[in-house]
């Protein structure tokens, strides 16, 4: 497969009333984004925030963070099997917005939830707290259950990207990386000298929040699988970690997997799973948001009060 990736920098995220890039600066118009999350019963409410590097802000909790992309030609759409039909991606050209992210902020389900600090001591281990951030706070609807409210959570933001990456579509690449990885046998012989690497691309999956979903479906369903590289690139591969502590693994992870950094796209990609299955209800928890001194605080109030 050979995969174009078109890097669209954005050095600013402002509220406006067209979602639109505009010399690497995006544009959200909130009431339209909303308007689309809240299609999902299951969500009561949504608002639009947006963090900014080095300003006073802590986001939590946090549910996911996904950079925006588009499919501009080949085969698909980016999240197949959840933002569009079942089709093997990792081919074709794909633009996608270099330095801003969705960041999906909810009610608290877990005392392990994410925290993402713009500024700070703190600031310095969080690769979020360098880009532009859109940050789309849902409130469940009441009496909803913890895994059916991470499913709702998942989807909005997969929405709120998905809608996001709509405005790459009359951008010029800053950058463009092109990485190919031919069938296993025809990409050995090509490279006879070299050793033949493997990488095992490891999902978590024990359940009870701790899921990551392939093509739409959950890991635990399915054997380990042989796969390009290149659909990760695709967002083939979404997170699903709701209750995780500091080893959550978001969606932005994926789509930025080491793998690609090292030109690692010359090599076969296997997915594997844990084996270690959950066997406890995860507790719910009144820890809820918190706000910098002299900043503000991004998240949900429900639960808990602030500071």
């Amino acid at each position: 497969m050979k995969l174009e990736l078109g890097k669209v920098r954005i050095d600013d995220v402002q509220f406006g009333s067209e979602t639109k890039i505009v010399d690497h600066v995006l544009y959200v118009n909130a009431q339209e984004l909303c308007d689309l999350v809240l299609q999902d019963d299951r969500l009561t409410d949504c608002r639009v925030e947006l963090a900014h590097p080095g300003e006073s802000i802590r986001i939590t909790p946090v549910k996911d963070v996904i950079e925006p992309r588009l499919k501009m030609e080949g085969p698909g759409c980016v999240f197949p099997g959840i933002m569009g039909k079942v089709t093997e991606v990792g081919q074709g050209l794909t633009y996608c917005m270099d330095g801003a992210c969705v960041v999906t902020v909810g009610k608290i389900v877990g005392f392990q939830e994410g925290v993402i600090d713009m500024t700070g001591p703190a600031a310095e281990y969080c690769p979020f707290s360098k880009t532009q951030n859109v940050c789309v706070v849902i409130e469940p609807r009441d009496g909803l259950e913890t895994h059916v409210y991470e499913t709702a959570g998942r989807m909005a933001g997969l929405t709120a990207a998905t809608y996001l990456a709509k405005a790459l579509r009359d951008q010029t690449p800053d950058e463009s990386i092109v990485y190919e990885t031919k069938p296993l046998f025809e990409q050995a012989a090509q490279y006879p000298d070299l050793p033949k690497v493997g990488y095992i691309h490891m999902l978590q999956s024990q359940g009870l929040l701790h899921d990551t979903y392939y093509y739409g479906v959950d890991a635990k369903n399915f054997i380990p699988t042989l796969m390009y590289p290149t659909e990760i690139f695709d967002g083939a591969i979404v997170s699903g970690n709701c209750v995780a502590p500091c080893d959550k693994v978001t969606t932005y992870h994926h789509e930025h997997t080491r793998a690609r950094r090292r030109r690692c796209a010359r090599c076969a990609c296997w997915i594997a799973r844990s084996s270690a299955p959950a066997s406890a209800p995860m507790p719910s928890s009144a820890f809820g948001t918190t706000r910098l001194s002299r900043g503000i605080w991004i998240g949900s109030s429900s639960g808990s009060s602030r500071p």
